[in-house]
């Protein structure tokens, strides 16, 4: 039974956790391997980190190659903010509270706290594994988000935000949320032929329940969250979800229920002086973006642990909390929003969805340790779906490595420092500017500056795949022009300069890719870049464009390397 004055108490107190600001990196001993190897650059006064985040990922059950995806979409956008010399900041961690844990735990005959650990460490370790350059690994069980989840329900108490009340519904333990009736469908079970009733959205089982609980006045913030979208017309990527999200705030909202009965939910954050109730999952889920970027934040230093969130990725099935909670959360607490929501869309298998019981569940781990960290990187970032889904197959991992990597950008690698080039001499005359240049010749030219152009476009439109296959468009570009040109073939004294045009304005088109490829294949493209000896300090986007870099190609004559060896079956 709920205890209303309590509630009315809570109106009168104080908050409980009194405000302070927490280092970035409080949630694990270490930034990731990958953020470690890197120098960032430092937050000059007055600005904040570009912050982006994953979401915190439910450890219910194993990591996915959808996790795996998340995971690499995030961390080439705060690479390619780092590329253009932005300081940049990532968080990611894991979901450990809420009912599905609470059965998932009783199932493996194992105590929540346990079975949470194991989780989490399984997502940390993928993260690593795939080069995630995370800075915070945050955890929905520490004690600070804890402190935290309870302090930001104090001050939406406070402000009349909150209040108890009966509340019926179908709910889905799997969805961790209440449906309304016209959110569900009466149906049959095929297997048993009995009545149920499923999630139109989820197709997930909900089952009917009426208990007391705490609301938030989600209705109340249906004219500020109108006003917010009709400001932040690109809040929400792509446009098509965000049309979707409008309209289900225009058709109204009903108030939300906030947590649960704790006879029926013990694993989670207790409602503040009230211990008959948990704080529903999602609330406590989301406030770990603002918890990682120091909340509750001293004065004065509310933006500089990133917030507010320049990026949330987050599948599409997860929008409406994002879209809608979240910020109607925190504009009721007359906190900023995040900036932009990047919704991506799902992995399938033969265009059927992954399923455990159809048996087409990839495991990221096995898959990078078939292909490799920056060829599994390079193939989620090319093939994922942001509009639509993206259908996973080992074939056409095999045939981007094989014809965009092996054959592509590694062997063009190697032609443009050939034992019979000498690229370093090719700069330096290219650089006097004594060729004369064909049509085709010109085209290449102007290749690696006006590509660099496209991309960062492209990228700033949050549109990866085409960002990573105009990169790629280079190398095919690059590759028919040399092979057209056949440089090995100018042997007499007389088309020396003309053999070093052609290196050199091929080389000029790998530089630049392998500048741009940074964020998707950090190891891979470096390799290409100290093959062309390119300077470390001349690897930024400001050395994106035709004849930015005067000094690289000493010493590469003949110099071969094995960038992407053959694929063992």
């Amino acid at each position: 039974m709920m205890r209303p004055s309590l509630l009315i108490r809570q109106l009168r107190i104080r908050p409980a956790c009194s405000p302070r600001l927490f280092s970035v990196n409080r949630y694990s001993t270490a930034t990731s391997t990958a953020a470690a190897a890197q120098t960032p650059p430092t937050v000059p006064a007055g600005e904040k980190p570009y912050y982006i985040t994953t979401p915190i990922f439910y450890v219910n059950a194993a990591p996915h190659v959808g996790h795996l995806y998340t995971m690499v979409l995030t961390d080439v956008l705060k690479r390619w903010q780092q590329l253009h010399g932005r300081p940049a900041k990532m968080c990611t961690g894991t979901d450990e509270h809420g009912m599905k844990i609470q059965q998932a735990a009783a199932a493996a005959d194992m105590d929540p706290r346990t079975f949470c650990n194991t989780g989490a460490n399984s997502f940390k370790s993928l993260a690593n594994l795939s080069q995630c350059s995370w800075d915070t690994f945050i955890r929905t069980t520490d004690k600070e988000h804890h402190d935290a989840v309870q302090y930001f329900w104090q001050m939406l108490l406070q402000r009349d935000y909150i209040y108890a009340g009966k509340h019926e519904g179908w709910y889905s333990v799997g969805d961790e949320t209440f449906y309304t009736e016209g959110g569900v469908e009466h149906t049959l079970d095929p297997a048993t032929g009995r009545k149920i009733v499923l999630s139109k959205e989820t197709g997930r089982v909900v089952e009917w329940t009426s208990e007391t609980n705490y609301h938030f006045r989600l209705s109340a913030m249906k004219e500020k969250l109108l006003e917010f979208y009709k400001a932040n017309p690109e809040f929400v990527v792509p446009a098509a979800r965000y049309a979707d999200v409008v309209a289900a705030v225009e058709a109204g909202l009903d108030d939300l229920s906030v947590s649960r009965p704790r006879d029926r939910l013990t694993w989670g954050i207790p409602v503040p002086n009230d211990d008959t109730q948990t704080i529903y999952v999602w609330l406590d889920a989301l406030v770990n973006y603002i918890t990682a970027s120091g909340y509750p934040w001293t004065p004065g230093q509310e933006r500089s642990g990133g917030w507010p969130a320049d990026l949330h990725v987050v599948g599409k099935d997860i929008v409406k909390f994002h879209a809608i909670y979240w910020p109607a959360f925190l504009l009721a607490l007359d906190i900023p929003p995040p900036k932009q929501v990047l919704t991506h869309a799902h992995w399938t298998m033969n265009r059927k969805k992954m399923s455990k019981s159809d048996g087409n569940v990839v495991n990221p781990f096995y898959a990078i340790q078939r292909y490799g960290v920056d060829s599994m990187r390079f193939y989620m970032a090319r093939d994922g779906g942001i509009h639509d889904d993206g259908d996973y197959s080992n074939e056409h991992i095999v045939e981007r490595y094989r014809h965009e990597l092996q054959f592509g950008l590694g062997n063009l690698t190697n032609r443009v420092c050939g034992v019979n080039f000498d690229l370093d001499l090719a700069r330096a005359e290219a650089f006097t500017d004594v060729w004369t240049l064909s049509t085709r010749d010109q085209l290449m030219k102007a290749l690696p500056t006006t590509t660099a152009i496209d991309v960062a476009e492209q990228m700033a439109a949050l549109d990866v795949p085409t960002a990573v296959k105009t990169i790629m468009s280079i190398i095919h570009e690059t590759n028919k022009y040399i092979q057209h040109s056949a440089p090995w073939s100018l042997r007499k004294p007389e088309q020396k300069s003309e053999q070093n045009m052609v290196i050199f304005l091929s080389a000029e088109c790998v530089r630049v890719a392998g500048i741009m490829l940074q964020p998707f294949m950090p190891d891979k493209a470096k390799a290409v870049l100290d093959q062309l000896n390119v300077a470390p300090e001349k690897r930024s986007f400001d050395f994106a464009a035709y004849g930015k870099d005067d000094s690289y190609g000493v010493g590469t004559k003949g110099k071969k390397g094995l960038i992407f060896p053959p694929l063992s079956e």
